[in-house]
């Protein structure tokens, strides 16, 4: 299903979006050595309800989990890119914590993630790692509007990712969203320019590109949720919700800070 919303719906789709990019910041704010991830899920539900919003991962049952997912945000840590079950582990300097949050508000979800690293280390290679994946996410954005095409997007954003080196996966990527979480059309993180859907005032897009350093390939933990890079190697993870509007697109997931 791909749904175009009406400007009433996108009005919906701001909030939606602004609340999402506002608890995603705050959350990197309070995340330190020491911060347990479960503190980290029980803050982000204590703020979704204190806004009136509801969870999009809760209830989540997709048929590659083992679900329903049961908690409120996916924090991913080092060599987990996706689906980060939240658990009993305290983040230690130097992590690489990924944090992806979707929520519903007035029937219209949005939703993001960001990668960052704990503490004071800073890593060369991490840091790398997420710059690759927050310039291919501007790149897809800017390469975003009415007329374009989803194989534009695509890549866009696979033309920086392979530039900084990085194997793409083409299993998960970017997808529509609106009344749910997860819509027609796919976003791959790679592709060729001309090719699929176009895009149409309305049309809201989750972009996020994401690699891991040395390898496409994601392996499933224990826990039946987390995808982690099949040699151990560090991963990272950006994305942004946007609106496709009638001269461009808007990013709706800035936090207060970046918003004009």
């Amino acid at each position: 299903m791909i749904e175009i919303l009406n400007p009433t719906e996108l009005a919906r789709a701001r909030e939606t979006g602004a609340l999402v990019g506002d608890i995603l910041h705050t959350l990197k704010g309070r995340a330190a050595v020491g911060t347990n991830l479960l503190d980290i899920d029980r803050w982000a539900q204590e703020m979704i309800v204190a806004a009136g919003a509801q969870s999009c991962y809760v209830d989540y049952a997709p048929s590659f989990g083992r679900g329903p997912f049961g908690h409120y945000i996916c924090t991913s840590v080092n060599d987990a890119v996706l689906h980060g079950l939240p658990h009993d582990y305290a983040l230690v300097d130097g992590d690489l914590l990924t944090l992806d949050l979707a929520v519903s508000s007035g029937g219209i979800a949005a939703d993001s993630a960001i990668s960052f690293i704990v503490g004071a280390s800073q890593p060369a290679e991490s840091l790398a790692l997420i710059s690759a994946t927050e310039r291919a996410l501007a790149a897809g954005i800017a390469a975003a509007g009415p007329g374009a095409r989803i194989g534009d997007l695509s890549a866009a954003i696979g033309a920086v990712l392979s530039a900084a080196g990085y194997p793409i996966n083409v299993e998960f990527g970017g997808h529509g969203i609106g009344s749910t979480m997860h819509q027609d059309p796919h976003v791959s993180n790679t592709g060729r320019p001309g090719r699929g859907y176009t895009l149409r005032p309305g049309l809201l897009l989750a972009l996020e590109p994401w690699v891991m350093v040395d390898t496409a390939t994601l392996v499933t933990a224990a826990d039946g949720w987390t995808l982690r890079s099949a040699t151990g190697s560090r991963t990272a993870h950006s994305e942004h919700t946007i609106a496709i509007t009638d001269d461009g697109a808007d990013i709706l997931t800035l936090p207060a800070s970046l918003r004009g």
